[in-house]
């Protein structure tokens, strides 16, 4: 069983359906005690950054989260939920999970150092991934690949080896990070169409070392 994280920071159905489709047990819940009791987890997320961590450590689900990451159980973050696994976040200045080391950043301000006009803020589209190193979550995966992306922010991991993959929008910015059992897509899977499903599928069935 999968339980899927509720703390009011968006549509979660279509990634209950997205994985009722390829059948693929799961539940949404903010009740700590079924997360605790799920074989695996999914964090998604869109929104604020600093309305979200005051909702999760409302509802005690920060601390869920990093139990269950802590406790070796397979974690997958979709786009918010990437992005407040990390420490800090410059939206909302917000302190956030901790779990990975490392920083949110905004494209704008990116683009701003780097001189880049022209490209719209939030990146809104599909885009290909390139992957830095091989994962079972992306086993069956072509680089020609798209996926459906929806943000103005991006991880900044600070350990470069927690990049599993990057994406080109104007900067290549990291789209995919994690460590050990835990995995965290800047894109939607859930609205990437047959290449998210196959992505949902191995999640299901990954096993981390």
């Amino acid at each position: 069983m999968i339980a899927i994280i509720d703390y009011n920071a968006g549509n979660l159905t279509s990634v209950s359906r997205a994985l009722f489709h390829i059948g693929v047990e799961n539940i949404i819940t903010s009740d700590a005690s079924q997360i605790a009791a799920a074989d695996r987890i999914i964090f998604p997320g869109v929104g604020a950054a600093g309305a979200a961590m005051a909702s999760l450590v409302r509802l005690g689900l920060d601390t869920a989260i990093r139990q269950a990451v802590a406790d070796g159980k397979p974690v997958l973050g979709i786009c918010l939920g990437t992005q407040i696994i990390l420490e800090t976040s410059r939206e909302n200045q917000a302190e956030c999970l901790g779990i990975i080391a490392g920083s949110v950043r905004a494209f704008s301000e990116s683009f701003q150092e780097k001189g880049i006009t022209g490209l719209k803020i939030p990146h809104m589209g599909w885009n290909r991934i390139t992957l830095k190193t091989d994962h079972p979550v992306f086993a069956g995966l072509s680089p020609d690949d798209e996926f459906y992306f929806v943000h103005g922010y991006y991880p900044q991991p600070a350990d470069a080896g927690q990049t599993i993959a990057t994406t080109d929008y104007g900067i290549a910015f990291p789209s995919v990070i994690g460590k050990n059992n835990l995995v965290a897509t800047q894109f939607h899977p859930e609205k990437s169409g047959a290449p998210g499903l196959t992505l949902l599928k191995n999640f299901s069935n990954w096993k981390p070392c």
